[in-house]
């Protein structure tokens, strides 16, 4: 974690290594004119470098003091919106410096803290998404690399200039952002790990500490309980493995009489082969990162039981590998789900709908939530219609979907709505059982075919179902993550839908 301290001196009073100033896209030279003393040459510095504010661009200036180097780092957040610090491009301003910290080696840097003024939105906001971005983007997956100059210094120290504003809600504010940061880096890590170490009990194994450790009730189902539950689809999917399939489902209260329940629901194949219908090699390099939605639901839990929201949540995943195998499901084999359903496998590289169904069957029956959101990366179509920034979602609940709506614009975890129309559902029809895996090509939409299919397992429970194929892992440009690593999307999303979750 980063260490993140307060103070009320002035920036060059700081005791830091770095000192950053948050410059908005086209500012006057008035605003560092209190530099002009220590640094008599800024101004022309900063003409000569063409430095403007203009979003993420740096100017950062080493010079030296009695016993080191320092840095002076002027950063640009862009044009403002509405007169006010966009809170994305806040996020990051905060990815980047701690790029340049690791670039130049920086162990602390001090900042302003902005004021709500600036930012339209409450002290302990822009303080808990400080100590959030900060925490994110420092994430590395490095415990497999042997050389020690390819990893990433850990013990930095942020200093927060907070002249003028409210202590006790930037400490709060910064508690909030550390406790939803250590879930998003867990459900990273998770996801990062090789497949030759997290299979389906290991995942399992995961949410089980985290019950255990939060207070959150524990239970799971293994393959031969699911097996006599019915679940067809999770069996399926699971057979091609010689190791056993699970159900998780972690349970927080709240402790109030007649208060809503959330339900979150997450895809968990921890390794996709595409099963006898096989991918090719390519396309299987990183199909360890096919939990990813199950990860941020187990992870969203350990927040969630320590910010401890008005509502009910009930986090569940289902869990497999989907491998080739003599035992494996074939294309043509016919399943019957949790529900009594039925579905043709025509592919059994669509098997994240398989397993979801039983799962989104069970949680209907047993614990009739005001509302359903599954997280998956389901399909290839979705990351080709939406490419990296924005998972799709899909609803049969307007309603439903502007909360989420609200909670992407607050938590930085985008959406994008796709159409769930009934159009489609022909896609889906099969000649010998309910419904077929996957969409007939005619339609094409293989993001809303797949989201149609999931809709029969949900009644008419108020549900939405986001496809995160091209948001989970891989992500560029955005400078609090990394390439070729996962970004634990989701989390920062389900967990602000719960808090902010209408209760009356």
């Amino acid at each position: 974690m980063v260490s993140i301290s307060l103070s009320t001196v002035s920036l060059l009073d700081a005791k830091a290594t770095g000192k950053a100033i948050l410059l908005e896209q086209g500012f006057s030279n008035g605003s560092l004119a209190h530099l002009s003393k220590t640094f008599p040459a800024l101004a022309d510095m900063v003409k000569e470098r063409k430095f403007t504010g203009g979003l993420l661009s740096t100017l950062v200036i080493p010079y030296a003091e009695k016993t080191h180097v320092s840095y002076l780092i002027l950063i640009g957040l862009g044009k403002k919106n509405d007169g006010k610090i966009d809170a994305e491009n806040y996020r990051r301003v905060i990815g980047k410096l701690m790029r340049i910290m690791e670039e130049y080696k920086i162990t602390s840097l001090a900042f302003e803290l902005p004021s709500p003024q600036e930012f339209g939105a409450p002290t302990g906001f822009i303080a808990g998404q400080t100590a959030l971005m900060s925490n994110i983007a420092s994430y590395h997956f490095d415990e497999y690399i042997t050389d020690p100059d390819r990893k990433v210094i850990n013990d930095r120290k942020i200093i927060l200039l907070i002249d003028g504003l409210n202590k006790n809600e930037v400490q709060e504010g910064i508690k909030k952002g550390e406790i939803i940061a250590t879930s998003v880096n867990k459900a990273r890590h998770w996801i990062d790990l090789p497949p030759m170490v997290l299979f389906p009990v290991d995942l399992s194994g995961k949410a089980e500490k985290i019950s255990k450790e939060f207070g959150l009730k524990y239970t799971v189902f293994n393959e031969k309980e699911i097996n006599q539950m019915g679940m067809g689809g999770l069996s399926a999917v699971s057979r091609g493995s010689d190791l056993d399939c699970q159900l998780v489902i972690m349970e927080y209260s709240c402790g109030k009489k007649n208060a809503p329940t959330l339900a979150f629901v997450g895809k968990g194949i921890t390794f996709d082969s595409g099963g006898l219908s096989i991918k090719p090699a390519a396309s299987m390099e990183t199909m360890k990162e096919d939990m990813s939605g199950a990860a941020a639901v187990i992870a969203t839990m350990a927040s969630i039981a320590q910010l401890k929201p008005n509502v009910n949540v009930i986090g569940v995943t289902p869990l497999a590998e989907n491998l080739p195998s003599g035992k494996a499901a074939k294309p043509g084999d016919i399943v019957r789900f949790y529900n009594g359903k039925t579905a043709e496998i025509k592919n059994t590289d669509a098997e994240g709908r398989l397993i979801l169904a039983d799962a989104l069957s069970y949680v209907v029956k047993n614990y009739k939530p005001d509302a359903i959101i599954d997280v998956a990366t389901l399909t290839g179509a979705c990351a080709y219609a939406l490419g990296p920034f924005y998972a799709g979602l899909m609803s049969n609940h307007d309603e439903l979907v502007k909360h989420l709506q609200e909670s992407a614009d607050r938590s930085g975890d985008r959406v994008w709505r796709l159409p769930l129309h009934d159009d489609y559902k022909p896609a889906i029809k099969s000649p010998v059982a309910d419904i077929s895996n996957i969409g007939s090509q005619t339609y094409m939409a293989g993001a809303t075919t797949a989201a149609l299919f999931l809709q029969n397992f949900v009644e008419d429970v108020p549900w939405a179902h986001l496809d995160i194929a091209g948001t989970a892992f891989d992500v560029p440009d955005l400078p609090y993550y990394r390439p070729h690593s996962a970004t634990g999307y989701g989390v920062r999303l389900l967990v602000d839908l719960a808090m902010s979750w209408p209760t009356e």
